[in-house]
């Protein structure tokens, strides 16, 4: 399929380069891959028939950082960057921003700068934000972001919820199974559980016209939600069940869709499908900590309707985001 738009880019700056680089030695060319914005990616999307990627800067970046004011400059400094190659190929390339969510305040500032001034199509945060100290880990439905999804709400853009390790404090569950960690199992554990406690504390009922996307197909929760709802219901009756007013099969009915970056299965996709419909799918690769190539083949070839690859390679996209393509 020619003109597929791709919704999980990465690209790092230098201050952010280190954590990715324990990829590095599976990957030729890996740095340089990440480094890139304007070269070696339009060589590979001309090849394999994408017309655009939605930028976004590498995980964990701007969440590790818990100085609160380097992560403010490092955060404007990435943003800045990524606006620079979309505006010199706005055909080609979109941005998620970065976000300080180590400082709400200075978050929905940069939102705004983000959106207004440097035309981003929404912002991508890589889970947990370390605040202060490394070892102050806060998630996201914590009560002091609340103004931040309001403001967010208010903007209309969306809400890329992305994957980052697990804290050491929290993977004593792969302890001594290191190659459990990262995007094998630990990232999906880590983002699934994130996205859980949206799901849970009432945002979607505060903020009912949010917009959230999940990579990987959803991190497994379109195959899970209905069990999770089942036993929601028996915890509701027994009086200690969550904040949020609804069964979250509805609020991801309503407010989630769904990326295909890094999970290249027919399979999945086809119940993915069946559960949320293609509306609700859009394609990504997860460049360059997965191929292009890979990505691209797969989806081009997998057996599902042309209308159905046409809507998830390309027109969901453009009608989410509102291009002018």
């Amino acid at each position: 399929m020619l003109g597929k738009i791709g919704l999980e880019e990465h690209f790092a700056i230098e201050e952010t380069l280190g954590p990715s680089m324990g990829f590095a030695s599976a990957r030729v060319g890996f740095k340089e891959k990440l480094l890139d914005l304007l070269e070696i990616r339009l060589d590979l999307m001309d090849k394999y028939g994408m017309d655009m990627m939605i930028l976004s800067l590498n995980s964990p970046a701007i969440q590790a950082i818990y100085n609160k004011q380097e992560a403010i400059d490092v955060a404007k400094k990435a943003n800045d960057i990524m606006a620079n190659a979309f505006a010199q190929k706005p055909n080609r390339f979109r941005g998620f921003a970065a976000l300080p969510m180590q400082d709400p305040d200075a978050a929905i500032e940069e939102l705004h700068r983000a959106v207004d001034e440097l035309g981003c199509v929404g912002v991508l945060v890589n889970g947990f934000s370390q605040i202060d100290d490394k070892d102050n880990i806060v998630y996201l439905d914590d009560p002091r972001y609340r103004p931040f999804w309001a403001e967010l709400e208010k903007s209309g853009k969306p809400f890329y919820l992305h994957p980052r390790k697990m804290h050491p404090k929290n993977a004593g569950l792969i302890d001594g199974h290191p190659w459990l960690d990262g995007a094998t199992w630990g990232f999906t554990v880590e983002t699934a559980t994130h996205a859980l406690r949206l799901l849970s504390c009432g945002i979607f009922d505060e903020y009912p016209d949010l917009k959230i996307l999940i990579g990987h197909l959803g991190e497994t929760l379109p195959f899970l939600v209905g069990r999770i709802d089942n036993r929601m219901n028996i915890v509701r009756k027994a009086g200690f069940g969550p904040p949020a007013q609804k069964p979250f099969y509805e609020y991801m009915a309503k407010n989630v869709w769904l990326t295909t970056s890094g999970q290249f299965q027919t399979a999945p996709l086809l119940a993915t499908m069946m559960e949320f419909g293609s509306d609700k799918i859009m394609f990504a690769t997860d460049w360059p900590f997965e191929e292009v190539q890979e990505a691209c083949e797969w989806f081009d070839a997998c057996p599902i309707s042309e209308l159905d690859r046409q809507k998830i390679g390309r027109d969901n996209a453009i009608k989410f985001f509102g291009l002018d393509l």
